[in-house]
């Protein structure tokens, strides 16, 4: 099986799951969908997510569900776009809350890597999608190793954020020992929902958290 390139600190700690079953037919689909088709996000992104935050760095988790699956958009980060690439719509009403929450202005790009450099894991569920097929690669194995990820970071880690957003996050985030960590949920930020998401503060209450457990606060711009 051909070895899986993600930031050493997560390798160590997902070894199981890279040895199962599931991960090799999940392989095999992804490989042959990438050479039938287009795919996103590129190749080398899929664990861009992971490498830019390693499991001892993690301050904050933000689930996802899937890449976008337009041009140039996908870049490995749940709800990140590419620099000069617009702003979805969930993304706007991201930056929206944190303006209202915390009273500064986020940057205009969409590509928050800025934020996963301090230790925000911007976790899509699945990781991979066919270009202009939203969920096209939805029960294929990535949400059995997503799980895991979570799992795994539950058991290993504490005082971490977990900001659920939407039903799919808050089913996703069941796992999670709420005693050790702070679970922040609200409606999903989409158009369709964000009267849901707006208002509930939890930009301003994760960085309290964060400096309540002697850690520095995220810079949400």
């Amino acid at each position: 099986m051909a070895e899986v390139k993600i930031d050493p600190s997560w390798k160590a700690v997902l070894e199981p799951e890279f040895q199962k079953p599931y991960w090799e037919s999940l392989t095999s689909f992804v490989r042959s969908e990438y050479v039938a088709t287009s795919v996103y996000p590129p190749a080398k992104q899929i664990f861009r997510a992971f490498d830019l935050c390693p499991i001892d760095k993690i301050k904050v988790v933000i689930i996802g569900q899937d890449p976008y699956h337009g041009t140039g958009q996908a870049n490995g980060l749940s709800f990140a776009v590419n620099e000069k690439v617009s702003l979805p719509p969930s993304l706007k009403n991201i930056y929206k809350e944190i303006q209202s929450d915390l009273g500064i202005t986020p940057l205009s790009s969409g590509d928050l890597t800025r934020w996963a450099q301090q230790g925000v894991l911007l976790l899509n569920s699945v990781l991979t999608v066919r270009a202009g097929v939203p969920t096209s690669h939805k029960g294929k194995g990535w949400e059995e190793f997503t799980d895991a990820v979570i799992k795994t970071l539950s058991q290993n880690r504490k005082h971490i954020v977990y900001l659920l957003w939407g039903k799919y996050a808050q089913t996703k985030g069941e796992i999670i020992d709420p005693e050790q960590n702070l679970i922040l949920k609200s409606g999903h930020p989409s158009p369709y929902s964000a009267n849901l998401f707006f208002g509930h503060h939890h930009f301003s209450r994760c960085n309290e958290y964060l400096v309540k457990n002697g850690l520095e606060p995220i810079d949400w711009r």
